[in-house]
């Protein structure tokens, strides 16, 4: 087990990418945050799973490799029976996805050469009844499963096939202690799960639960109860693609359920940002999305993010913003706000990791003329006049605050020329727009 210590987003270390968070408070009292893990430069996920946890969203553990899709026995069996997909006809987004996406792009390579890659595992879920933790997993030629630990950390063994196929498993448990069980791409697919937690009747399968047309929906389910209403939170693709976390409604863990609109959309967090996938979860009495963002210019090497949530009156959710703090305060005078912590932006950079270094190091990097990126939020009761900025290269960089001019910045050569700032009190989004740039790459920013 690793411990660290941290509130803002990423909520884990760089280098650790957990998407798809599955986030559920258990027995323990703790929060545990189950996902895949990205480890490939040139496709999602891989063959293990690592869970994170945390008493007090501050303070976290990562529990590593705690199921491997080595473990897996019916994979690359040629005699395993084959589950088909319950999709049915292709969906308008999907036929537009496979109209527009390049012949090497990673998705369909995956669909096409599954019987010769790794045992990859996608997304999964992690509930508990009477004492057993059952991991709910997917892998890459469709099949799913689920495994057990006595733990919620796992490790998770003795895998067992669910008569399904398909992606991105969810699990329910209801008041009554009826657990429900969901997956699919483009249409949802819903089922009472047998009292074992490890089986279903076929013939109680409730397709197209949720669907792209009546709901925007892609793909990740994800359920929970909030007093007398079930919401589902899902992948959505109502802005033209599924950058977006939405959801609905419904009086039943069966549906029908109504789409009420978009929690959050990580659309900005980098130039080739792809998709989204996590949940909400109440803890300590804050409600909370987790969700992901990737990094690199690449649809790939997602993190795990979290946003505070409002759950208003009427069972509506209002749309949050990425930010950088997180689940933690606007960051503050003297404090170091490291360039990955950038939740927004605009052009060509995007945050890399520093190569030729001694430890990992991450930064903003291909910054071009005209790009921007933007840290929400700052705080001070007294305001700010001074910033500095670490990094390489040259470069004029403009301060905004809340889209306000507040100073302007010169880099040469790496060294900062003497620069103020005028911030006036109180909490503001800080914005850099580089208006020249060569070889300029930017680490960290201190502002006073």
């Amino acid at each position: 087990m690793k411990t660290f210590t941290n509130a803002r987003n990423p909520l884990l270390p760089p280098s650790v990418h957990i998407p798809d968070g599955e986030a559920h408070v258990m027995p323990d009292g703790k929060l545990y945050v189950y996902g895949s893990y990205d480890a490939y430069p040139d496709m999602y996920c891989s063959d293990k799973y690592d869970v994170a946890a945390t008493a007090d969203m501050i303070r976290w553990e990562l529990y590593e490799d705690v199921f491997s899709g080595a473990d897996v026995p019916w994979y690359h069996d040629p005699e395993a029976p084959v589950y088909e997909s319950r999709e049915g006809p292709v969906t308008p987004f999907a036929a537009k996805m496979q109209a527009t996406k390049p012949k090497d792009d990673m998705d369909f390579v995956l669909s096409e050469s599954g019987d010769t890659l790794p045992p990859l595992l996608f997304a999964p879920d992690c509930i508990e009844k009477d004492g057993i933790y059952y991991l709910y997993f997917c892998m890459a030629d469709g099949s799913e499963g689920v495994a057990v630990s006595d733990r919620p950390e796992g490790p998770f063994r003795d895998p067992v096939r669910l008569p399904c196929g398909g992606i991105d498993p969810a699990v329910f448990v209801d008041r009554d202690g009826q657990a429900y069980y969901y997956w699919g791409q483009f249409r949802s697919h819903a089922v009472p799960l047998e009292a074992d937690m490890r089986s279903f009747d076929p013939g109680k399968v409730i397709d197209a639960f949720l669907t792209e047309e009546r709901h925007y929906f892609h793909e990740g389910s994800s359920i929970r109860r909030i007093g007398d209403l079930y919401y589902a939170v899902f992948a959505d693709v109502e802005r033209g693609r599924p950058t977006a976390l939405g959801y609905a409604t419904s009086p039943s863990p069966l549906g029908p359920f109504t789409y009420r609109g978009i929690i959050i959309d990580n659309c900005g967090c980098d130039p080739a940002s792809w998709n989204n996938h996590g949940s909400i979860e109440c803890f300590h009495g804050q409600w909370y999305v987790f969700y992901h963002r990737s990094s690199r210019n690449t649809k790939i090497y997602r993190r795990l993010c979290a946003e505070k949530i409002t759950v208003l009156k009427d069972g509506t959710i209002p749309e949050v913003r990425m930010t950088s703090q997180g689940a933690g305060a606007p960051f503050g005078p003297g404090e170091t706000i490291p360039g990955f912590r950038a939740c927004m932006l605009s052009g060509a950079l995007y945050i890399d990791v520093l190569p030729d270094r001694e430890t990992y190091t991450e930064a903003l990097v291909h910054i071009r003329p005209g790009d921007r990126a933007s840290f929400r939020y700052i705080a001070s009761g007294q305001g700010f006049s001074g910033i500095t900025l670490t990094g390489s290269g040259s470069g004029v960089i403009e301060v905004l605050a809340d889209g306000q001019a507040a100073g302007t910045i010169c880099m040469r050569d790496g060294k900062q020329e003497a620069a103020g700032i005028l911030i006036a009190p109180g909490t503001h989004e800080l914005e850099l727009c580089f208006t020249e740039a060569e070889g300029l790459v930017m680490e960290a920013i201190t502002l006073y």
